[in-house]
């Protein structure tokens, strides 16, 4: 059966800013799809900026290498259609646009209608909406533009099919997080059954500073059935075709890329975030501290993961409280996965300190003081490294830490990036279980011992938190859920434990504020979209 529409699906990684090297690359997926025969290339949202490209899109040299690149890509696109995302000006407002570009020009545009401005997006603080459905043929098929927030609300889908779209294009940059692929084709399949026609799919991948891009683009039938789906985490090509069934377009049943589990998703999300974040700053490496750990140990296996081993430089600081076990782990650690290994203690750093503010805590006992200064003492010998050597520092903390404030600014918060930022504790653990599954990496004593920061003797998490079991689901009901102290307690906690939980999240505010970026892997992260006051008279109850 003769195809009446052929596509080229292009889920590309796109660099935010990078107007000329993004142009480059919607023009060579236009010459892929003309020497694939392809009737339609496909490219994501604002693939020509990069997204989200925030306060950029104010600059008047941005637009202008915007509107040079849209002129380029007119003249110098091959005989194929070409949609493509952009930012689009007129005089003194924006569009979050979808070009249709044909015979040498913008044949049609696409302006998005429904603006996100919720999570992580904020959208209405740039773009103006479009008003208007935005068909076009194609081979003597209508098809409608559509721009991803477009196919969350039903209006823009319904006007389009009312105006006789025989098929729906999406053109998406949709970030990750955990569930977002079944979220995504449950909203499909509501349009579908709205309107009864197909629809393609088409999402971007990489990273951009917290976000994660998965692709996971796909196709649907007119019934809902999926019929094609691209690979995630990776950049892909895909040729998609929409033959004449009865009258209607329907699409021809291609390669479906397996949905991954949670943890290997994760864990592709970290790898991915980290590579692009390092390369695209153009960091020669990466430096961090490895302490036997399960959550240094994880990040070093996504550091060696996404960059190599030989850009990653782990470094071991004892101090007097250092158990020996740590330190082997850590030594098998960087053994397992080839990366440099130094060792240096910190216990002449540390006396040196002591003995320096002697007077200052004369009649004092020691208390958190004494641990956050060899935190500290860590912090300065990490950051020297990284400003000799160029390296970026990586730091180490999960969630559950970065919520109560169970970490020392200026010690280990100190760095670049927070790959594990958005990682509970326990997903922490899920994730280093599924990194041994595909290799050793993580000694499984690591993985089984009792966590502790070894910042005094006998030291472990439980002196001043509670069990990471009973803490996560708490931090998760407040910070993704927003419940209150007895919606929380009505899931089965302890009253007292909930309060106190709860106090030490808006109490560490100010840590948050001073941490590095790290990757959004939850519906709701610690950065662009946690936005609490570091001052609040307001108590949980």
């Amino acid at each position: 059966m003769t195809a009446a529409l052929r596509l080229l699906l292009a889920q590309v990684d796109p660099f935010v800013g990078d107007v000329d090297g993004n142009a480059a690359r919607v023009l060579a997926a236009a010459r892929d799809g003309a020497a694939s025969g392809a009737d339609l290339v496909l490219l994501p949202e604002l693939a020509l900026s990069g997204y989200p490209p925030e306060d950029l899109l104010f600059h008047s040299g941005f637009r202008r290498q915007v509107e040079i690149a849209v002129k380029r890509l007119a003249g110098e696109a091959p005989p194929v259609d070409l949609v493509f995302g952009y930012p689009e000006y007129r005089g003194r407002e924006i569009y979050n646009s979808a070009a249709l570009v044909r015979g040498g020009r913008v044949y049609a545009n696409h302006r998005k209608q429904e603006l996100p401005n919720y999570k992580v997006f904020d959208e209405k603080r740039y773009f103006v909406p479009g008003q208007t459905p935005t068909l076009v043929d194609v081979q003597g098929a209508r098809v409608a533009l559509l721009v991803c927030e477009d196919l969350w609300e039903p209006g823009p889908a319904r006007a389009a099919r009312a105006d006789g779209a025989e098929a729906l294009l999406v053109i998406n940059a949709s970030p990750f997080h955990l569930n977002k692929q079944r979220e995504r084709e449950d909203v499909a399949r509501a349009r579908i059954a709205e309107t009864g026609v197909p629809l393609v799919y088409l999402n971007m991948v990489g990273g951009q500073d917290e976000l994660v891009f998965d692709g996971n683009s796909f196709v649907m039938a007119a019934d809902g059935a999926l019929t094609q789906r691209l690979p995630a985490w990776q950049e892909a090509r895909a040729v998609v075709e929409l033959v004449r069934e009865g009258g209607r377009l329907a699409p021809v049943p291609g390669a479906v890329a397996p949905e991954l589990s949670e943890e290997q998703s994760v864990y592709e999300a970290l790898v991915l975030g980290v590579r692009d974040y390092v390369d695209r700053h153009r960091f020669p490496g990466v430096v961090m501290g490895l302490s036997g750990g399960v959550d240094s140990a994880l990040t070093l296996a996504i550091a060696v993961d996404a960059l190599g081993a030989e850009r990653v430089h782990a470094v071991m600081m004892p101090s007097r409280y250092t158990a020996d076990i740590s330190r082997a782990d850590a030594a098998a650690e960087a053994r397992a996965l080839g990366v440099r290994f130094s060792e240096i203690s910190i216990e002449g750093m540390f006396a040196a300190t002591l003995g320096a503010l002697r007077e200052q805590f004369a009649g004092r006992e020691p208390d958190t003081t004494e641990e956050n200064i060899q935190s500290r003492c860590r912090g300065v010998l990490l950051m020297a490294i990284s400003n000799k050597t160029g390296a970026m520092l990586l730091t180490t903390g999960n969630k559950s830490e970065m919520a109560v404030g169970y970490a020392t600014l200026y010690g280990d918060m100190a760095g670049g990036f927070a790959p594990i930022k958005d990682c509970s504790k326990q997903m922490v653990y899920r994730l280093a279980r599924y990194r041994n599954s595909i290799g050793a990496a993580i000694p499984p004593r690591v993985i089984e011992r009792a966590p502790s920061a070894e910042l005094r003797p006998d030291q472990k998490d439980t002196d001043s938190l509670p069990p990471y079991e009973v803490l996560d689901p708490i931090l998760e009901a407040f910070i993704e859920d927003d419940l209150s102290v007895d919606e929380i307690v009505a899931r089965g906690f302890d009253r007292p434990t909930v309060g106190r939980v709860l106090e030490l999240v808006k109490r560490n505010e100010y840590k948050r504020r001073q941490a590095p970026p790290g990757i959004r892997i939850s519906s709701r992260a610690f950065g662009r979209d946690w936005r609490y006051p570091i001052t609040s008279g307001y108590r949980s109850r």
